[in-house]
């Protein structure tokens, strides 16, 4: 049996799973959505509703407790915009798929909690997980729980990596498509190259951060995010490389400006 899981933590992000869920069914009639929560939701939007189970956070307590034998983990700020298609078959060859983050070169994105881990092997985005049961899997949720609390960090992404680093868990890289989080890719790809199928993007909470507007769908996402790189080029004093001009030199520039790259 196959679904989808949220946990929704607070009536903001319970609104938020909703809408995501709304997507997600809109799509995908024929698939079963759970919930975790600590309220209420809207009736007959969810298969089930559970309580959020004890643990370090609400998220990773609630991963094992998922009644699928292939669980589709989605974070509260995404939405659908395509159907799944087979993308649960990836599990019939591996235990876990998950993207890598985009911010790869952010000091942030190289936090880990001790492993000694290459570049090439990022943090990976835990907001979408497509997870299958098994005992390597329930060891590896069980870690990742260990490795987070020892770790004391709020982030649960280094942990993650560490942990994934160290296993020998079979794994897969999802392609961008399915957690989409750097929009302004889409002015890049060509009509062939992809289509995008899971929006995630912390727009879409912006407004329970304390921005004035709320934003609900990729239309509106997209200037937002098209002005916000633009701006982080003009901080480090830099043309936008998308607007011309010798692309591999700006992003050499801008590292160097941020304190060099540690290969």
């Amino acid at each position: 049996m196959q679904g989808v899981i949220y946990v929704a933590q607070g009536a903001g992000y319970l609104d938020l799973a909703q809408r995501s869920a709304r997507s997600l069914r809109a799509l995908n009639p024929g698939h079963a959505i759970d919930l975790f929560t600590d309220l209420a939701p809207e009736p007959d939007l969810f298969d089930r509703v559970e309580a959020i189970p004890a643990g370090p956070t609400a998220k990773l307590a609630s991963l094992p407790c998922s009644r699928f034998d292939r669980t589709l983990y989605l974070d509260c700020d995404t939405l659908c915009l395509a159907p799944l298609g087979d993308l649960f078959d990836v599990l019939e060859r591996f235990e876990l798929a998950v993207a890598h983050d985009v911010r790869r070169t952010w000091s942030l994105i190289r936090e880990g909690t001790g492993e000694r881990v290459p570049y090439a092997f990022p943090q990976m985005n835990c907001g979408v997980l497509l997870y299958r049961r098994s005992e390597a899997m329930a060891t590896f949720l069980r870690d990742w729980q260990v490795t987070y609390l020892a770790a004391g960090s709020a982030r649960d992404q280094p942990s993650f990596r560490d942990v994934l680093w160290r296993s020998d868990l079979r794994f897969y890289v999802l392609p961008p498509e399915f957690n989409l989080r750097r929009v302004t890719e889409l002015d890049a790809w060509e009509p062939l190259d992809a289509r995008p199928t899971i929006l995630h993007s912390h727009r879409l909470l912006q407004h329970l951060r304390g921005a004035e507007v709320r934003l609900d769908d990729l239309a509106a996402i997209l200037p937002e995010e098209r002005r916000a790189r633009a701006e982080e080029w003009r901080a480090l004093g830099l043309p936008d490389p998308t607007l011309g001009g010798d692309v591999v030199a700006a992003f050499l520039a801008a590292e160097a400006k941020q304190g060099g790259f540690p290969l």
